[in-house]
Order: C-alpha cells, then structure tokens, then sequence
C-alpha cells in the first residue's frame, strides 16, 4: 500500500516541493509517526526540504552531522537505523515537534536511513514517534523496502529541475554551476517566490540589474545568486562595497592605476574592474560613489572601456554590473548627488527586494537558522522558541530586516544563557529576552473621521480626501522613519508620485 502511494505521485507532474511534501505526509502516516524530515546533504550538513510534525523554525535549521551523534549514525549505513526508546544519544529533533509545549523527547521511537541518488548519497528521511514501540522490526523492514521508492521520488525531482535548468548549460558546463537548491537564500514566502523566479530568469541576460532595498534585506545573497545562474559563473564575482571607498581612492580602486599616477604609486595596479573581466562587479551601495567617479563608471558601462589613473590609453573589459543601493536614487539626482544619465543606465532592470516584514511566516524559518547557529556556537543541547516568542516575531516590523533578526536572536541566546540555562538543557527563549524595540510599531489602522456635528461646517469631498491621504502619509513616514522610499513601497505608489502628492499637499 506504502510503495503504491509513493510510486503513483512519480508518474503525476507535480511542483518539486509539492512532491516532496506528500511524500513526507504519507509517510507519516502509514508508519504513525509523530514527524517526519526529509533532509538533504549540504557538504558537512544536513538540511530539511520537507518536514511534517515539525516547528515551521526548523525548515531553516542546517543540522551539522558531526554535531548530532543521531543523524551521524544513519549517514553511515545503507540499511534503516533504529534507536532504543532509552538512547541517551541527544535527538536533533528535540523541542522541535509542532506541539503545544512540546518539550525535550525522554522516551520516543527514532528511526531514518540514508538515501542515495545515482550512486552518490543525497541525504536522510528521518522518522520520530512519540510512542515508544512505534517502529517495530516489521516497520523498520517496511521503510528500508520502500526507500527504493523515495530515491526514485527524488530522481525524478532532480531531472525536472535539470530540464528547467537547461536554457543555463547552452554556453557553459553544468557541472560549474550549484544546484538551484543550494541557495543561501531562506523562505517560502510568495513575495520571496516570485523575486526567486524572476531572478532565474534575469540571470541568463547579460542586462546590468540594480537591486533595491532596505538595509538589511541580504542585497549581496541576491546578487551572488544572479551571478552563479548566470553565463558568467565560471568567472570571478568581485564585491565592492561604494561606500566604504575614500573619494581620494575609489578612482584608483576601481580602474586601477599606473605607476607614478599620484604619490605613493611605485607601480601598476589593476583596479576591481580587471579583477572581475569576464566576469561579475557587484557594485554595493552605489549611490555613495563620488560624482567623479560616476562620470567613468558611465563610459565605461557604455564603451566596455576602462582607463587606468595616469594611463594614456584605455583597456577592454568584459564585466557585467550588478548594483545595489538602499538609497530612492531619484532623490540623490533631485540633490545633486547621483547622475541621472548613470541611473539609467544603472536601472535597466530595477529589482525591488521585499522587506522581511512582506515575508511571512519566512521570518520563523530565518529564525531557525539562526537559532541553530547560536546553538551550535554555544554547546548548547537545544535552543528554541516559544510559541508566544514566534508570535512576537512575526508580528514585529523589522525595520533591521534580516540583519536585526539574527542579533536579536543571537543577544537573545547569550541572555538565556547568562541567566542562569543550562547547556546540557533546551533552552526556551520567551518574548522578553528578545528584546524587540517596542517603539518600533505596526502602523496603526486608519479610522475614518468622526461625523461633523450637524451645525458644523461641512467638509467638501476633495477636502476630506486631502486629509485621509495626509494621514495616511504621516501613518507611513512614521512608520518608515521618515524615509520616503520606503513610504512609498508601504502605500504601494512610484516614489516620484508619492512626492509630488506631498508637496501639493503642503507637507513638504
């Protein structure tokens, strides 16, 4: 009945996630566990693609197999391992089952076997029962029969993946590039989604992309994921962050310089561009760069040409740009501080990238990565959250992004620890040793005005209007910390509108 279940969904087209979580759901319920993972090989590490009976944190753990005796054990033997009920080995599942209150597993059946994809190992399946007794020798028979059936199950994911991946193969080898699924990227966020789709694609074009965002967001891991889709992954990626450049030195730093160029020059020296030919510049920051340096920035995003400070002739280059900025660059072009030609040039696909407030429940799988590496850094047997944790989290604004998320978390661990935790206990972090700033607020919901009393003069429509969008206006800066960029991505207009609106309306 089980390898019936698991081979009827190879033969139906399904979306690889979709697969892999039905399988993790039958599973379950014909063995009758209480959690079921589904956990690939990421070099040293174990990470979850699928789980049932499990936080929605733990999709975001990274569980290194030399740190879990439990996990160790399975990877190396082909055959299904079971622990005794009273295994005093630590389960890394412990604290984790999707329970109220849930709490360390003393007795519970534990059992999982290694899975190979042609020939190679690929990863676990992992199965834990509250019930001690729950995996008998039959059921234990039973899952190393039918992972013949799951290996298939993910043959079949992975040719599907390699056939929406082969428009990336025509110019360069396979084999150069990491799987999609390797991304460092975290979530299952629509808005996370839909970025994720548009940048496959994007990444086989050789358009510059500027990538805009709040601080925080993870610009750079967007950028590094365009790079290696691209044609150009075989070839360097250079990282340059604009605003940690002197103006005296960006010139220099970027294009390079001959000897005898400025004092202090004793010989040649090939800039960020030379680094990157052939391959990626990702420009952070962008909008910081100095105006002088912007003028060559531009010839050289036009003519494919750099010119070493002090050199006479200019040298080809071969370099597609990636830039980011957190900066509203029309702004910076209003003041006089960034070249509108440049822009353009810059902006030939804008990508917008979402806030980690946008995000969902995405912010409990961020937090279970981090969570996991505080754990791991500080020798601890478990380290959790609590429900009512989870909910502070998700109903936090992250003005930080997912920078705040990982200090808060990472201050919350050395806190629960200072105040007495043990390492040899799960520790359970409760909303008050997060720490959130609780000035940092939602915006609160818009109430319509009360009704003018009847002898009272009455309000004309466009009037009234006027002042709900004034509300809500001064609701957003508040909320935005008076930054208008980010004002304007809250109500959902174009920038340039949103400042236009305010200056009619007097408010600037």
């Amino acid at each position: 009945m089980l390898r019936e279940s698991l081979a009827a969904d190879l033969i139906v087209e399904l979306p690889n996630a979709v697969r892999l979580q039905r399988l993790v759901q039958t599973l379950r319920e014909y063995f009758k566990a209480g959690a079921v993972g589904l956990l690939r090989l990421d070099d040293d590490s174990l990470r979850p693609l699928a789980t049932v009976g499990l936080v929605h944190e733990a999709l975001g753990r990274r569980f290194v197999i030399a740190q879990h005796p439990r996990l160790a054990a399975i990877m190396a033997s082909r055959e299904p391992t079971w622990f005794e009920p009273d295994s005093r080995l630590p389960d890394p599942y412990d604290g984790l089952l999707d329970q109220p209150d849930s709490g360390p597993l003393a007795v519970h059946d534990c059992m999982g076997v290694s899975l190979y994809v042609e020939g190679r190992v690929w990863g676990a399946i992992t199965l834990d029962a509250l019930q001690a007794g729950t995996f008998d020798r039959q059921a234990r028979d039973e899952l190393k029969r039918c992972s013949l059936q799951i290996e298939a199950a993910l043959r079949v994911t992975r040719l599907e993946q390699e056939n929406r991946s082969l428009r990336l193969s025509r110019s360069e080898p396979q084999d150069l590039r990491r799987p999609l699924e390797e991304s460092e990227i975290l979530g299952q966020s629509e808005a996370l989604h839909q970025l994720l789709n548009e940048l496959d694609v994007l990444a086989d074009s050789e358009l510059p992309v500027l990538l805009l965002g709040e601080t925080g967001v993870g610009k750079e891991l967007f950028a590094r994921r365009l790079h290696r889709l691209s044609r150009r992954a075989h070839k360097p990626l250079v990282q340059v962050n604009c605003a940690a450049l002197p103006e005296s030195l960006a010139e220099s730093e970027l294009f390079g310089h001959v000897k005898g160029a400025f004092s202090g020059a004793t010989s040649d020296r090939a800039g960020r561009f030379d680094a990157a030919n052939g391959g990626t510049l990702f420009l952070d920051e962008v909008g910081e760069l100095p105006l002088s340096v912007q003028a060559k920035l531009l010839r050289t995003l036009q003519n494919g040409e750099i010119q070493r400070l002090g050199a006479d002739k200019p040298l080809h280059v071969d370099v597609r740009i990636i830039a980011a900025t957190n900066r509203h660059l029309p702004d910076s072009i209003r003041d006089g501080l960034f070249r509108a030609d440049l822009y353009h040039r810059l902006s030939v696909y804008p990508v917008p990238i979402p806030p980690l407030r946008e995000r969902g429940p995405d912010v409990l799988m961020l937090a279970g990565h981090f969570l996991e590496l505080n754990r791991s850094r500080l020798g601890l047997r478990g380290l959790r959250l609590a429900p009512a944790a989870e909910r502070a989290l998700l109903a936090y604004p992250w003005p930080g992004n997912v920078r705040e998320l990982e200090h808060v978390i990472s201050r919350a661990a050395l806190k629960q620890l200072s105040r007495g935790g043990s390492r040899n206990q799960i520790l359970t972090l409760e909303p008050e040793v997060l720490d959130l700033d609780s000035s940092v607020k939602a915006a609160e919901p818009f109430e319509p005005r009360s009704e003018v009393a009847a002898d009272g003069p009455f309000q004309p429509l466009s009037e009234a209007v006027d002042d709900c969008q004034r509300q809500k206006i001064h609701q957003a800066l508040s909320r935005c910390r008076n930054n208008w960029a980010r004002a304007a991505r809250l109500l959902q207009v174009d920038p340039s509108n949103l400042h236009k609106l305010a200056r009619r309306l007097r408010l600037k």
